[in-house]
């Protein structure tokens, strides 16, 4: 880690504000969601290394034109070590890692499930953390074609991002904002949960509900195309609108729902959500819904 000045944007040339760099290791570099942070690590004064076991990968890697690193080497020093791996992975990627890490380093996960499971190796003097995006807002205000061309974010949309660390050190913590806002950059907030918070949110509340909801609508709009015959580009249409009105009424409080809008929304309900929906908050649930998801008979505790 070291320190640098740069020309405070505020105050123009006169001003100065000190900014921290890192040593920062991208384990499965060659990934989708490796490849995805590295174009983003690459934009910064941090000192990134590059690793990646696959051809497939270490290829897509070179082709980005960035040097590929050994994993000891690229993790010997690195105060922060980016696990951008599958889930089903990182049970023997940090039992191969963290042994080598130094005192005080960070392994940084972009998914709590492996983490809360406890499948992770680690170590008294290793610091566990996880980050995971928050995407852009559907709410976001956007301004040019490029920030509404990106509706995962991390190339032109801002975001909001989660992050959890197992520290009390304002030092470390940083270590990990840093790494966070630069990976999933442009980032609005970061917001600190714990990481069991973070798997309630991650898959509970946007996997298992609303990406759930997100594939319904798709399943709902085949259906009024293919079997009410109605023309495609009408249905489209109205459930795009409409959607974005459900939304802003609902989570926003834009306008009220019509008094004929709530009856349907009621019978909707009765038909489709079962009474005990809610369980799914519940912590067996999760632990439930994580073992699946992990491959696992069950989560230990």
């Amino acid at each position: 880690m070291s320190t640098t000045t740069t020309t405070d944007p505020t105050t123009g040339t006169g001003g100065a504000v000190p900014t921290d760099t890192y040593d920062i290791a991208v384990i499965g570099a060659g990934g989708k969601m490796g490849m995805r942070v590295s174009d983003n690590l690459v934009k910064t004064a941090h000192r990134v290394s590059y690793s990646e076991n696959s051809p497939a990968g270490q290829a897509r890697v070179t082709a980005a034109g960035r040097e590929l690193t050994a994993t000891p080497d690229a993790v010997r020093d690195a105060d922060i070590v980016v696990l951008a791996v599958p889930d089903l992975a990182l049970g023997p990627v940090t039992a191969e890692i963290v042994p080598q890490l130094k005192p005080g380093a960070i392994v940084l996960t972009l998914d709590p499930a492996a983490a809360y499971a406890g499948l992770l190796t680690t170590r008294d003097d290793v610091i566990q953390a996880v980050a995971h995006p928050c995407h852009p807002s559907i709410f976001l205000q956007r301004t040019t074609p490029e920030e509404y061309a990106d509706t995962f974010g991390g190339i032109a949309a801002p975001q909001d991002a989660i992050a959890a660390i197992e520290s009390d050190d304002p030092a470390k913590q940083a270590i990990v904002e840093a790494t966070v806002r630069a990976i999933y950059a442009p980032v609005i907030d970061v917001h600190w949960v714990t990481i069991k918070q973070l798997a309630q949110l991650e898959p509970t509340l946007v996997e298992t509900i609303a990406c759930m909801v997100g594939a319904l609508l798709k399943e709902a709009l085949d259906e009024a195309v293919n079997t009410m015959g109605v023309p495609e580009a009408a249905a489209r249409s109205i459930l795009l609108g409409h959607t974005q009105v459900a939304l802003a009424n609902g989570l926003r409080g834009d306008n009220p729902f019509s008094d004929a809008c709530l009856i349907a929304m009621d019978y909707g309900r009765e038909s489709i959500i079962k009474d005990d929906w809610k369980k799914v908050f519940r912590d067996d649930e999760l632990d439930k819904n994580l073992a699946r998801m992990l491959h696992l008979d069950r989560i230990e505790r």
